[in-house]
């Protein structure tokens, strides 16, 4: 199967996908995001030299994604115990 058939077999899966699925990829990419964001601080506390550059890049763009998918979380309607600790942890860090 060429390329272009591929994106068209992925496509259909999304559209095929029920809401409730989107909404449980949705709350799982949160946490997947949640657990990465945790996991650049720790190595922005252990870095050295042009590391720091790196992984100050990475929890500014992993911050970003987070907050992008908590807005389309809270859009959804969906609640997120999670938020709040999200949020802590980021003031704290």
């Amino acid at each position: 199967m060429g390329e272009d058939g591929y994106i068209r077999e992925e496509s259909q899966k999304i559209k095929e996908k029920t809401e409730q699925e989107k909404e449980k990829e949705l709350l799982f990419s949160i946490l997947r995001t949640k657990q990465e964001l945790s996991q650049n601080i720790k190595n922005f506390e252990f870095a050295e030299g042009e590391l720091i550059d790196y992984y100050t890049y990475q929890m500014k763009a992993t911050q970003a994604k987070l907050d992008y998918l908590l807005k389309k979380a809270k859009k959804r309607g969906l609640v997120l115990e999670i938020q709040n600790t999200v949020q802590s942890k980021r003031y704290q860090a």
